[in-house]
């Protein structure tokens, strides 16, 4: 048996053994992309890679015109590690098969929040990685300015297989905003992201995530967030251009008594876009906290949102909360929210509402003044504006622009 046939085989056996099985999303054939790309060249100023790419990684939240906004920025085009620094003290940026050279502790890292045997993306990415980046915070370390990272596919046909590695150490506070695009709409090709963050104690991560896809990429991200006592882990994830199949499921554990985890997601499927998004968070330790918040819009595409908690001990606290709204006759939403309460003690809820704009509140801003789409407009924007507790002004205002920028391609 080959090994990415053992991964593949034992990657079902373990997700049985959990008594759960992984959202769909093995549709995607990984022999129909080439895993051979180009090189690039090394920027020491990437503000000098073409307009065109500048405006695509800077419609994902990504500036590379003006990096001292930045703390840190890593960019990666197809295979190729073209800028990585790190200008803020008490961090460090990095090519992440760059920083397991360096630090043999990281092998005690390496596939522990995500598991190489879960499905056959996880194989995929085990056997054929393309770099990815290396984010840490050193203990005590308050990061000013966010790190930036965009991962970038500009050849036609890629399977790019990227692996994250994401470490707060101790009372270190990190602030990252991810951008993934493609260089042209017609782009065609596979994005595997594999994301592991280790949030040690007293620590917080905020972690945004903009995606600027093209109509027929195929998207696979796995994450797995651990995060330790009095640890906190922030996740925003934005994706409103089209994309044809997106399929991630973030499972953070809290490990530690008072963890904190909160997941925000703002989405809308254009037609031909398929997203099945949904996150968990599992709650082991007293004290612990989750929120998982979805906002989802359909224009024609079909959106599965999920949301699962799991409390297994007691004194923990979670709620889900889906909001969807349907802008076409031929979208579709399908909310899957899931509760599992393991002990007595445990405080679980959610609530979840999914329909098409009221035509007394389009009537009332017409009644002011607006016309039709104008009042529409209106109310998606502010259905889609999402006041998230806890996101640094930076951040909240990313996500404001990648939202505005988007607003003409709703309606």
């Amino acid at each position: 048996m080959s090994e990415i046939t053992r991964l593949k085989a034992t990657g079902e056996r373990a997700q049985k053994a959990q008594g759960k099985t992984a959202p769909p999303g093995d549709d995607v054939d990984l022999d129909a992309y080439t895993r051979v790309a180009e090189e690039h060249p090394y920027q020491e100023d990437p503000s000098r890679l073409s307009p065109q790419a500048k405006e695509r990684i800077l419609e994902s939240g990504v500036i590379l015109d003006n990096l001292a906004q930045r703390s840190g920025t890593f960019l990666q085009i197809d295979h190729s590690v073209v800028h990585r620094n790190a200008t803020e003290e008490g961090l460090e940026v990095m090519d992440s098969t760059e920083a397991l050279d360096k630090y043999p502790w990281l092998s005690d890292y390496w596939w522990q929040a995500v598991s190489a045997d879960a499905d056959k993306f996880t194989a995929e990415a085990y056997r054929n990685q393309h770099h990815g980046y290396f984010i840490r915070s050193l203990p005590g370390t308050k990061a000013i300015q966010p790190v930036q990272a965009c991962l970038y596919l500009a050849q036609h046909g890629l399977a790019q297989n990227v692996h994250n590695v994401i470490i707060a150490e101790e009372d270190s506070e990190l602030h990252i905003i991810t951008g993934c695009a493609t260089a042209k709409m017609e782009r065609e090709g596979l994005h595997i992201g594999i994301s592991e963050f280790y949030v040690k104690r007293g620590a917080k991560v905020t972690f945004t995530m903009i995606h600027n896809w093209a109509p027929k990429m195929a998207v696979r991200p796995r994450s797995g967030i651990i995060i330790e006592e009095g640890g906190v882990f922030l996740s925003n994830y934005v994706c409103l251009k089209p994309v044809r199949t997106l399929q991630m499921y973030p499972t953070a554990r809290c490990v530690g008594e008072n963890a904190l985890v909160r997941f925000n997601s703002v989405l809308v499927a254009a037609p031909g876009t398929t997203m099945d998004v949904g996150s968990r968070a599992i709650l082991g330790a007293r004290g612990s906290r989750a929120e998982i918040v979805s906002r989802v819009i359909t224009t024609g595409g079909s959106i599965i949102t999920r949301g699962h908690l799991v409390g297994q001990v007691a004194d923990v606290k979670g709620h889900l909360e889906c909001r969807g709204l349907i802008l076409s006759e031929k979208g579709t939403i399908h909310a899957i929210p899931e509760l599992e309460g393991l002990v007595e003690g445990v405080d679980l809820s959610h609530e979840a509402a999914v329909g098409k704009i009221a035509e007394e509140e389009i009537e009332y801003l017409m009644a002011r003044g607006l016309s039709r789409d104008e009042a529409v407009a209106v109310i998606v924007r502010g259905f889609l504006s999402v006041d998230i507790e806890g996101l640094p002004p930076e951040l909240s205002a990313q996500m404001q622009r990648a939202i505005e920028m988007s607003e003409r391609e709703l309606l």
